[in-house]
């Protein structure tokens, strides 16, 4: 344990000269620097290199409760409310991790049912009050530069911190023992007292999370969350005390137990530096050919295109691969336009964005060639119908349709077969019976509308007979394809 504190003691002034990469490159004499990007030069690093703030300090407050321990914050449906205020000096080591040395105070109000130090059993409702006072070393994660940004729509404003880290504790602890004030003949009730000094044998771990706000380039808000870890048993004032080992055993709940508090915080972090911005709050975006630019008070002759964009498409030229987009195309970030159904038709000029097709066709796919006995569509007067899942029942948005073969039919010579179909989904035996009952479902409604039954012949072709061979199984289709699928169509005979 000492050990652990030696080395962060040690890594501390080490790390403090640390700058993120993302921001500056380091390079060693005499070398090329083969990381460095179009968006960072190489260039030898000091103190006055820094593009970028790395230190802040940040101060809160909130409510403190003791929540694991022989006497707690929560008791009888009730809630004792604590304390707490910190104030930390922060070095940010890279856009990602940063260190805290905090400084934390409070106090904690708690209750509990001690045990009776003589028989054993449960006996009166015991009241503490613990100040203590903490100085920890803490690691901040920040979840959200985890993230690099890709996209220039809005700027950084949210982020979520971990935390987690150790440090050292005092405390004082004030505790009255209904049970033991019976002995006491006459009032007040009997105070016991646990003191603790700060030194190596009083180490505490801690972890939290919180969520960040930018107000502006110096100022942030934060909500926080920390549960303490105190490693003690008489923090709550219901452990072992070394006053009346003798008399009194306030150890008897758990006397192995660690007595852990959670906080809960409102804070401001006030950035330092002369620079735009915070390494915190670092944006991929503002680094542009070794400069740190402010996105978001941009003035009207900003530059950020160096070689500029001569397709105007929202790409630099720098690392634009397709320098002539035709204008109005949406592009991806190498600022290639898009093709979503990758049919090679851009989006721009595809009529069927989402379907596959010829160029020819304007990226649409090509109609079938209806089959030589089939009544095709262009006839507008026989048309097929589609069904709900697993149903045979004719819709009332289809009745037009099937109003319209009742007048195609009567007015033609000709007989025709009225065939049904399903998808893919259920046993072919299944589907089989289904494709007949939707048939006959048609030719019913035919002949109940004026149709001579001798011109209808019903026939059922199940799941081999689909519009879009390809949904098998289907999952492979969207569900619009599998409607289609189940039908009833006409043919001639």
């Amino acid at each position: 344990m000492k050990l652990n504190l030696l080395l962060l003691t040690t890594v501390l002034p080490i790390s403090i000269y640390a700058q993120s990469d993302s921001a500056r490159v380091k390079v060693m004499e005499g070398y090329p620097n083969t990381f460095s990007s179009g968006a960072s030069y190489a260039e030898k690093f000091d103190n006055k290199a820094r593009k970028l703030n790395d230190w802040s300090i940040s101060v809160g407050g909130g409510a403190a409760f003791m929540t694991n321990a022989d006497l707690t914050s929560f008791y009888d449906g009730k809630t004792n409310w604590g304390w707490n205020a910190y104030i930390s000096l922060n070095k940010q080591i890279s856009h990602t991790f940063g260190l805290m040395l905090q400084y934390q105070t409070g106090k904690t109000n708690q209750k509990g049912q001690l045990q009776d130090p003589y028989y054993g059993t449960l006996a009166g409702v015991a009241t503490a009050w613990t100040k203590f006072n903490q100085i920890a070393l803490i690691g901040d994660i920040n979840f959200s530069n985890l993230l690099r940004r890709v996209d220039n729509k809005s700027p950084y404003r949210w982020a979520l911190h971990g935390y987690a880290g150790m440090g050292l504790q005092n405390f004082n602890t004030l505790l009255l023992d209904n049970n033991a004030s019976r002995w006491n003949t006459t009032p007040p009730r009997i105070p016991i007292e646990v003191k603790q000094d700060l030194d190596f044998s009083t180490f505490y771990t801690t972890i939290g999370a919180g969520l960040k706000y930018k107000i502006s380039r110096v100022v942030d808000i934060e909500g926080r969350i920390m549960y303490i870890i105190t490693g003690d048993d008489e923090f709550d004032g219901g452990g072992w005390t070394h006053e009346q080992p003798a008399v009194i055993d306030y150890n008897r709940i758990n006397y192995r137990r660690s007595d852990n508090m959670t906080t809960f915080n409102l804070g401001l972090t006030f950035n330092l530096g002369k620079h735009i911005s915070h390494l915190a709050w670092y944006d991929p975006l503002q680094d542009i050919h070794g400069k740190i630019y402010d996105l978001e008070n941009a003035s009207p002759d900003f530059i950020v295109c160096q070689k500029g964009d001569q397709d105007n498409d929202g790409v630099c030229d720098d690392w634009d691969r397709q320098l002539d987009t035709p204008a109005g195309a949406r592009v991806d970030g190498a600022g290639v336009a898009l093709d979503i159904d990758l049919d090679g038709t851009i989006d721009l000029y595809d009529k069927c964005v989402t379907v596959p097709g010829p160029k020819e066709n304007f990226g649409c796919p090509l109609k079938e060639t209806p089959k030589k006995n089939v009544v095709s569509d262009d006839t507008r007067s026989l048309e097929g119908i589609e069904f709900d899942l697993n149903s045979d029942k004719i819709l009332p948005s289809n009745t037009p349709i099937l109003n319209n073969a009742v007048n195609y039919i009567n007015s033609s010579s000709g007989s025709y077969k009225v065939i049904g179909a399903t998808d893919t989904r259920a046993s072919e035996a299944y589907n089989q019976k289904l494709s007949e009952r939707r048939a006959n479902a048609v030719k019913g409604y035919l002949i109940k509308n004026g149709v001579e039954a001798a011109k209808l012949e019903a026939e059922g072709r199940g799941e081999k007979d689909l519009k879009y061979p390809e949904c098998e199984p289907a999952t492979k289709c969207p569900e619009w394809k599998n409607r289609a699928n189940r039908r009833v169509y006409f043919e001639s005979k």
